[in-house]
């Protein structure tokens, strides 16, 4: 892409109502624009990072055996009177009613739809175990809406539900979601502790959150600092193996981690003092087991042979796609901008032509801009007649990973300087070393 033809609105200065870092730099790297309270528009390099976080979700979680689909974002009051929990979920709950005088709502979670989608075409254990997911927009109405996109009202979140005949398999399904959240959030470029949580209005016993720590997050963590040293990496994983999923699950889970709703002083207490941390974190995911508590209330059975119909046990299991940038964000950036993992960046590296309608400047920046193109680097090529400072400061502010620097004194000596922007280090090397040194980077992401 040539910045001359990119619609990136950037602002010079901070914007006075954005609070924590994810806001300011969403708002000035042309990102997001507020519509209404809580409510984004997603620019195109926001919402191109939205597709690729949205990608890897979809990649894991088929590999896991789940079933990708796709549910309204309107749903009926009916369902959750059912379900019981139409009053309950209080005033977070946009309700609506429709020209014939119908109870609506758009939904902040799917556990009663699902559940309904479930119980009219699932009759037999055989068809079982099964998860289905979907990633889409939902909506809750806070109170008071702020930081950006990490406590907005609409948001884009993946939801999944598993159904399963019994509790030992249902368990299964939530350490295979843990792993699959994992590798989800390691493919991001992030780590993600899961930490035992409160259940909250979905309900349930079983429940872990999954926590980005930066400075700026909601909650206090409590976790043994060895917890930071686990990555499941290129670790091959059967799913259908319950002990291995297991296994790790409870790799991942025996060192100490909650959060302050769950915080335990006593057991955190046990852990050897120089591996006793505190922080702050960012939820962007939770998985929970609640067993037959919507398909008791809603009749969603099986017939087993030995027991004959019996209530299917549940879980559900969320990431927050949207607010996943802004804890990306929060945890990678320095005082000039974002500094985007490989993994998520919006294009895989920034060619900067320092002076624009100098022949051999701009042949240099054309052909580096073809060869990356053509080998899937994703550049955005800045060839817009601007100063060289002005240009620096747009590519540290928008975060790319990495960057290419091509001017008249260089090229006399064949070369163009290489720099990254987590490191700040550069090198001079030639067009061609450059490049071949980015496939490879990206090769191994």
């Amino acid at each position: 892409m040539r910045l001359s033809k990119y619609f990136l609105p950037v602002l010079k200065e901070n914007p006075s109502d954005a609070a924590i870092v994810s806001h300011r730099l969403m708002l000035r790297a042309g990102m997001i624009r507020q519509a209404q309270s809580g409510i984004y528009s997603w620019l195109p390099m926001g919402f191109k990072v939205l597709r690729k976080l949205e990608n890897i979700v979809h990649d894991e979680q088929i590999r896991a055996g789940h079933n990708p689909m796709l549910m309204p974002t309107m749903q009926s009051a009916d369902l959750w009177r059912e379900s019981g929990r139409y009053e309950d979920y209080g005033q977070e709950m946009l309700r609506v009613s429709d020209r014939h005088g119908r109870d609506m709502l758009f939904g902040p979670t799917n556990e009663e739809l699902i559940t309904d989608i479930f119980r009219n075409n699932v009759k037999s254990y055989k068809d079982l175990p099964m998860t289905l997911y979907q990633i889409q927009w939902k909506f809750r109405d806070e109170v008071r809406p702020r930081f950006g996109v990490m406590r907005g009202r609409e948001f884009l979140m993946k939801d999944g539900y598993n159904f399963d005949v019994d509790k030992p398999s249902a368990m299964h399904a939530y350490n295979r979601h843990m792993v699959s959240y994992l590798r989800t959030y390691e493919r991001m470029g992030m780590k993600a502790i899961p930490m035992r949580a409160d259940s909250g209005p979905i309900g349930g016993d079983d429940t872990h959150e999954f926590l980005v720590l930066a400075d700026t997050g909601e909650s206090e963590v409590f976790y043994d600092s060895a917890i930071l040293d686990l990555h499941l990496g290129d670790r091959e994983v059967d799913y259908d193996n319950w002990d291995e999923c297991a296994a790790i699950f409870k790799e991942w889970t025996t060192p100490y981690a909650r959060t302050d709703e769950t915080h335990d002083a006593a057991k955190f207490a046990s852990v050897p003092i120089e591996r006793q941390m505190t922080s702050r974190g960012i939820e962007v995911g939770q998985i929970f087991y609640f067993g037959t508590k919507y398909s008791e209330s809603m009749n969603a059975k099986v017939s087993t042979p030995d027991d004959g119909d019996v209530p299917v046990h549940m879980g559900s299991h969320g990431i927050g796609v949207s607010r996943m940038i802004g804890a990306i964000i929060e945890a990678s950036h320095d005082d000039k901008g974002i500094i985007w993992p490989e993994a998520v960046t919006p294009f895989g590296v920034g060619i900067v032509n320092l002076k624009q309608g100098d022949e051999e400047a701009d042949a240099a920046c054309e052909a580096l801009y073809k060869s990356a193109t053509a080998l899937g680097l994703d550049p955005l090529y800045d060839d817009r007649n601007e100063r060289a400072g002005g240009k620096f400061a747009s590519m540290d502010l928008i975060g790319l990973p990495w960057r290419i620097t091509v001017g008249p004194r260089g090229l006399k000596n064949g070369v163009v300087e290489l720099t990254s922007r987590k490191t700040g280090v550069s090198e001079e090397m030639t067009p061609e070393l450059a490049i071949e040194k980015l496939v490879k980077i990206y090769a191994s992401v």
